[in-house]
């Protein structure tokens, strides 16, 4: 986004966000339609309850915390005057914030960083309409490439501005561990800035203050040791029914990161449940098994029962772009039934069987973008993904199936991504990996996924 446009006064950004609501590229078409963009999969029916939440409460402070956060990080958005990237609705997320809050939901987490620099002014435009007691707002310092003091120091005050408060309930240092333990001393303790917060905590302007995390165990355990010193209220962690025992790349199972949380009696914020969506788009079969279980709910009902029934979690959050994801999550939620011990082993075995689908660790939070060229890189990766779930990566013209598969692959593809934004305009800049919390080689697949296309764009047959 332009400086010019990121600068824009409040009554220009309400005059472009009140455009009639769209939706960005969380609503891709991919090899085949879904039956319901709430869960990919038959969600849930009937009438979901306003005074039923689940409310956690805050071992520290005593905030009685919905079990359904928002995430206000894939928020429903529409294409810039200028064509450079999306911009948000501010119409639809008003009637989504409006509608969870009816709900019972009242713990909204943004960033600085989130849809292209303007999820904080859009969550503090839509929260400004209530009493500030009514809900929680949580985000964070986002300093991933300017971390000296004063731009730190600069970014922080600026979130207070674009979400029109004076104080932040809960306050993130954001995805410690990329790049390791040295990059996160640069970031917080060589500058002060830790000292910092910890100033405005006892201030009262953080109210509550702890880290997002992905990375390595070395740098969670050495972060997390500094709760001796710093007195962490929270952290925010990714987990679900596949990463509690199987996390991809340099993330860190999930057991051992609650686990550890627990040895300190500090809370857990829970961050893709679904794992970018993954375990909602989940193959037919697997997605059988789930509903032969419990054919009244939905298939990512699965996920967000397993995130929320641990005692020590706080909140769930969820990014929820359509009102079907709203309402799934708020039925699950509206009470929680907690998971038995033989459901947690179902999952146990539902998540090795979604290990034998290669699909690469893309959860949609768009950090990569924008792309300098323009990619789509999200569009392309989970345009992929859904293909590899639904059996349609064609890699063999022996196969019986090839040409359906092929052809599902290349007119499911041209739909979802535009040509302009499509792999083969990567170049390899690289610029995109260091914002990678998942550590996705993307380039390497961007150029692994151009081939392929091309692959299947020759052979005819």
């Amino acid at each position: 986004m332009e400086r010019e446009n990121k600068d824009m006064n409040r009554r220009e950004f309400l005059k472009i966000v009140g455009i009639t609501a769209a939706t960005g590229t969380a609503a891709f078409a991919g090899c085949a339609p879904d039956e319901n963009r709430a869960s990919g999969r038959h969600a849930a029916q009937g009438d979901i309850p306003k005074d039923l939440m689940t409310l956690r409460v805050n071992n520290k402070k005593g905030d009685k915390v919905s079990l359904l956060g928002y995430g206000m990080m894939r928020l429903p958005t529409v294409p810039a005057a200028d064509g450079k990237g999306d911009i948000i609705d501010q119409d639809a997320v008003n009637r989504l914030v409006d509608y969870a809050v009816a709900h019972g939901v009242n713990y909204f987490d943004t960033s600085p960083v989130y849809v292209q620099g303007w999820s904080e002014k859009s969550t503090g435009i839509a929260l400004k309409r209530y009493p500030r007691e009514k809900y929680f707002v949580a985000t964070k310092l986002s300093n991933f490439s300017n971390y000296t003091r004063e731009n730190s120091i600069a970014m922080y005050r600026k979130s207070f501005e674009e979400l029109q408060v004076d104080y932040i309930d809960y306050y993130l240092l954001h995805s410690i561990g990329n790049g390791g333990i040295e990059t996160f001393r640069a970031r917080y303790i060589d500058n002060g800035m830790i000292d910092f917060l910890l100033e405005e905590r006892r201030a009262g302007r953080i109210r509550n203050l702890g880290f997002s995390f992905h990375g390595t165990k070395e740098v969670f355990d050495e972060v997390l040791a500094m709760d001796d010193q710093v007195h962490w209220d929270f952290v925010q962690i990714q987990l679900n029914y596949v990463d509690w025992r199987h996390a991809s790349g340099f993330n860190v199972n999930a057991d051992y990161l609650y686990t550890e949380l627990q040895k300190r009696n500090i809370q857990a914020v829970i961050m893709e449940p679904l794992l970018g969506g993954r375990l909602s788009r989940v193959p037919e079969h697997i997605a059988a098994r789930l509903l032969q279980r419990r054919p009244e709910t939905s298939v990512a009902s699965w996920a967000f029962r397993f995130a929320g029934s641990p005692e020590g979690v706080l909140t769930v959050l969820s990014g929820m772009t359509y009102m079907e994801h709203l309402q799934d999550n708020l039925r699950t939620y509206s009470p929680l039934l907690p998971l038995s011990d033989e459901e947690k082993d179902f999952l146990e075995e539902t998540a090795q069987l979604m290990l034998e689908y290669p699909t690469i660790p893309c959860n949609d939070c768009k950090y990569c973008m924008p792309c300098p060229y323009g990619i789509d890189i999200p569009a392309v990766l989970l345009h992929y993904n859904k293909c590899v779930n639904e059996g349609n990566i064609a890699t063999s013209s022996q196969n019986e199936n090839y040409r359906r598969a092929r052809r599902a692959f290349l007119v499911g593809y041209d739909r979802s991504v535009p040509r302009l934004r499509q792999a083969d305009h990567c170049i390899g800049c690289g610029q995109c990996n260091s914002h990678c919390p998942q550590s996705i080689d993307i380039p390497k697949e961007m150029q692994r996924i151009d081939r392929f296309v091309e692959q299947l764009k020759q052979n005819t047959l």
